[in-house]
């Protein structure tokens, strides 16, 4: 690993996070004029136009779930799941902090927070990053997700859950683009969901693929 990749991972989680929760702060200031059509839309596009930008440099995680479960995977090396996660940490807070810079009246600067109880709402989590995990590991090579299809396939998920289940849970299957708004906004209260329920969905996913699959699935592509 070097540093261009910490850099591309960084970079491509601020922009995911400046990007998304951008797009509900501004559907906040300006009374519902993007929708959240728009919003699910604008997260569906930001993570398919990344991976064909850093795809091939940093494999495009921009998600500590789906680092942890390409390790889980044998795709990624363990030594480097801290330096990635804390890039990734380091870009969303960096996005939230700039949104707070334009917004400074906005009170959540799109923190994800529970509609419904917060155990369903837990599994809720767990089932949308099973999905969205289950498409990265059989669209990508290696730890990278590259290739023309991928990132149609894995936009088009994330656009897809956020579409449907925004509402309810926030849809973040992303522990980073949690953090950084929660942390800045000071709405730390449910944060807890929204770090472990992806990690567990996103392992959960490699396992079914490795039930499903022959045994050299997950050690090189499934």
């Amino acid at each position: 690993m070097n540093l261009k990749q910490y850099i591309a991972e960084l970079i491509g989680t601020f922009t995911l996070v400046f990007c998304g929760c951008g797009a509900i702060v501004t559907n906040e200031f300006s009374n519902g004029t993007v929708t959240h059509s728009g919003i699910a839309l604008t997260f569906g596009l930001i993570v398919m136009a990344l991976i064909y930008a850093f795809g091939e440099i940093s494999g495009a995680h921009f998600n500590p779930a789906v680092t942890i479960a390409f390790t889980y995977a044998k795709k990624f090396p363990l030594k480097e799941v801290p330096k990635y996660i804390l890039a990734q940490c380091t870009g969303a807070i960096a996005a939230a902090g700039l949104l707070l810079i334009f917004f400074p009246t906005n009170e959540l600067l799109g923190t994800t927070l529970p509609s419904i109880d917060t155990w369903r709402v837990f599994l809720f989590e767990v089932i949308l990053t099973f999905f969205l995990m289950l498409v990265i590991i059989n669209v990508s090579t290696g730890s990278k997700e590259t290739g023309i299809m991928a990132g149609i396939a894995i936009g088009a998920v994330v656009w897809l859950e956020a579409q449907f289940a925004g509402p309810i849970t926030g849809a973040s299957m992303n522990p980073a683009r949690s953090i950084g708004p929660a942390l800045v906004s000071g709405h730390l209260e449910h944060i807890w969901i929204y770090i472990f329920a992806p990690i567990i969905g996103a392992v959960l996913a490699v396992i079914s693929c490795k039930l499903v699959k022959d045994d050299q699935c997950c050690d090189s592509k499934c």
